[in-house]
C-alpha cells in the first residue's frame, strides 16, 4: 500500500496528525531521528528506575470538550489518556523577596489577592486583569477559522485585541501603571516562555496565563503514556513509526516534494521513502535549507526568517526519605526569583551568564498523580528550570569541556543554595540522583536548532498575522511544527488537528 502521508519527525503535532490520519484509514509512515518518539514530549529513563520528561511540566486545554480532549475522543482513547487538574486555588505559586502569590483560577479572586498585597494600586490591578480577560476573548475570536458574525458580536473585544498586536507584556504593564512587584508576581512563570516581560509578546502571555486559569493539568500516567498512546493508534491502524532514521535530504521534482533520503543512525544504512504527501515536523528553517530556499515563494521565505527562542537549563533530581509535600510542594508549580525586576533577572543569566541570584521554576511530577509512579516508592522527582544561552554553552562545550561541566554544576549549586535557604533545609542530603541538561543537550536529544525550546521566539514580531503556518508553496509538502503553529502541549495538538482538518475535510475542532 502506498504511503499517503510520510511524516518527517515525531514531535507531538506530528503524532497527533499521524494518529488522526491513520485512524481515518490513511497509510502513515513517521521517520524519527531520535531513539524515542515525541520530540520535547519524550520521556527518558536514568539508572533504570527514574523517568523524566524532556521538557513538558504542565499543560492546558485538556478539560472536557477542550482541544486535547476532543482529539483524544476522535481517536477513541479519551478514557485511557486522562489528566489530573492542578490545584485551582493556586496552580502557580509565585515567590519573590517580601512577596508571595498563589495564582487562582478565578480572576476576581486574583484581583482580590493582588489588591490585598498592593491596596494603593487596586484600581489599576482590577483594570489590568479585566483587560486581560477581554483580550483573551478577542484573540479567541481572531483565531482560525474566523467567523464574520463573531467578529461583529464581539467587536469591542476584537478591537481591543488588535490594539495590542505589537505590544510586549512590559508595554502593557507600563500602560496600566502596575507596581514593579505586582508585575513580577504576574510574570513570574516566565520560564514557560524563556523571555522577560520587555521582549515577550503580550498575546503569548495572555493566551497562556488565561488558559492555565481555565485549567492546568498533568497526565494521569505521565507524558510517556500520552506519547505511547498516540504511537499505538498509528501502529494499530497499519501505520509505522521508524526510530533512529535521520532524514538527510528531501527529493524535489518540479516544485514538488516526493520523498526523502534517510540514514539509519544505528547501522548507517541509507534508505529512500516516498509518499503522496510529505508532512514536515522538523524545524522549517532547517528543512528549507535542506530543500533549497530557491524552491520557496518570497511570501514563505519572509515568514521563514524568524529568530529562534532562547534555550534553557534543566536539573532532573530524585530525593529519598523526604516528602516534598511537607515543605510546601504539591499539585502546583513554584516559581522563584531573587529580583524585583524580571527583566534584570533574565539579562543577568542570559546575557551575562551570572547565576549567583537565579530565577527558576520548580516542578514535582511525582506529586501530580497517584496512579502511576515515575520513580520507586520512597522517592520523589523534583526538577528545576531556568534560561540559558545556547551560544555560550556551545562555545564552552567545544572549547573547554571541563569548564562546560563546571558551569552546569555552578548553576545547580546556585539553585540548590536557594532551595536550602528558602524551601527545604539540608535539601542536598536527600538527593540520591541528579542529572543536568544545557542548551546543547536540547539540540542533541531533541534536534532543535540552537537548542531552542519553543521554535520561533515568542516576541510580538513572531506572534502576529505574518506567522508561519502549514503552507509551504511547494506541492504535497506541509509544515507541522511549533514554529508553523504554536509551542506547547495543547497548541501542538491544535496544530496537528488543524492540518488534519485541512487535508481531510473532517472537522473535529471548532470554537464551540
Amino acid at each position: 500500500m502506498k504511503t499517503n502521508y510520510l511524516i518527517v519527525g515525531s514531535g507531538l503535532s506530528a503524532l497527533v496528525f499521524g494518529s488522526l490520519m491513520a485512524k481515518s484509514g490513511k497509510k502513515v509512515q513517521i521517520l524519527e531521528a531520535h531513539e524515542h518518539p515525541g520530540g520535547f514530549g519524550h520521556t527518558f529513563t536514568m539508572a533504570k528506575k527514574y523517568k523524566f520528561n524532556a521538557q513538558l511540566h504542565y499543560v492546558w486545554d485538556c478539560g472536557e470538550g477542550q482541544t486535547v480532549n476532543r482529539v483524544l475522543k476522535k481517536l477513541e482513547i479519551d478514557k485511557q489518556v486522562t489528566f489530573e487538574r492542578y490545584e485551582p486555588d493556586g496552580f502557580d505559586h509565585m515567590r519573590m523577596p517580601s512577596y508571595s502569590l498563589n495564582i487562582p483560577s478565578e480572576s476576581q479572586e486574583l484581583i482580590r489577592r493582588l489588591s490585598h498585597l498592593f491596596p494603593q494600586n487596586s484600581p489599576q490591578i482590577r483594570k489590568f486583569i479585566l483587560e486581560v480577560n477581554k483580550i483573551s476573548q478577542g484573540l479567541k475570536i481572531l483565531s482560525p477559522p474566523i467567523i464574520p458574525s463573531e467578529l461583529f458580536k464581539y467587536l469591542a473585544e476584537v478591537s481591543s485585541a488588535v490594539m495590542y498586536l505589537n505590544s510586549t507584556l512590559q508595554d502593557v504593564f507600563n500602560k496600566f501603571k502596575l507596581p514593579q512587584e505586582a508585575q513580577t508576581l504576574l510574570a513570574l512563570q516566565w520560564p514557560d516562555f524563556l523571555l522577560p516581560p520587555d521582549q515577550l509578546s503580550f498575546y503569548a502571555w495572555v493566551i497562556l496565563f488565561t488558559s492555565y486559569q481555565k485549567g492546568a493539568f498533568y497526565p494521569t500516567q505521565h507524558f510517556e503514556y500520552v506519547i505511547n498512546s498516540l504511537v499505538k493508534v498509528i501502529e494499530e491502524n497499519d501505520g509505522e513509526v521508524h526510530l533512529n532514521l535521520e532524514v538527510t535530504d528531501f527529493i524535489v521534482t518540479n516544485k514538488t516534494i516526493t520523498g526523502v533520503k534517510a540514514t539509519n543512525r544505528t547501522n548507517h544504512q541509507n534508505y529512500e521513502f516516498t509518499g503522496e504527501n510529505i508532512i514536515c515536523n522538523i524545524d522549517p528553517q532547517k528543512a528549507a535549507q535542506m530543500i533549497g530556499i530557491e524552491n520557496f515563494s518570497s511570501k514563505i521565505l519572509k515568514k521563514l526568517k524568524y529568530e529562534y527562542s532562547p534555550s534553557n537549563y534543566m536539573a532532573y533530581c530524585v530525593v529519598k526519605d523526604i516528602d516534598l509535600r511537607d515543605y510546601g510542594f504539591g499539585k502546583w508549580n513554584t516559581f522563584h526569583t531573587g529580583h524585583r525586576d524580571l527583566n534584570e533577572a533574565f539579562y543577568q543569566m542570559y546575557d551575562r551568564h551570572d547565576f549567583s541570584n537565579p530565577s527558576f521554576a520548580i516542578t514535582t511530577p511525582t506529586l501530580m498523580t497517584n496512579h502511576h509512579r515515575d520513580c520507586p516508592e520512597g522517592c520523589q522527582i523534583i526538577e528545576f528550570l531556568t534560561v540559558a544561552n545556547y551560544d555560550y554553552f556551545q562555545n564552552l562545550q567545544q572549547t573547554n569541556k571541563k569548564a562546560y561541566r563546571q558551569k552546569k554544576a555552578e548553576i545547580l549549586n546556585s539553585i540548590l543554595d536557594v532551595v536550602e535557604k528558602t524551601y527545604i533545609p539540608d535539601f542536598r542530603k536527600y538527593l540520591v540522583f541528579t542529572i543536568t541538561g544545557s542548551p546543547t543537550t536540547n539540540e542533541r536529544f531533541c534536534w532543535c536548532p540552537k537548542g531552542n525550546s519553543y521554535g520561533s521566539n515568542l516576541t510580538p514580531q513572531n506572534m502576529g498575522i505574518s506567522r508561519l503556518n502549514y503552507e509551504t508553496s511547494l506541492k504535497n509538502f506541509y509544515f507541522c511544527n511549533a514554529s508553523s503553529g504554536y509551542p506547547g502541549f495543547a497548541p501542538t495538538f491544535w496544530t496537528g488537528a488543524i492540518l488534519y482538518q485541512k487535508l481531510s475535510g473532517d472537522v473535529i475542532l471548532s470554537k464551540a
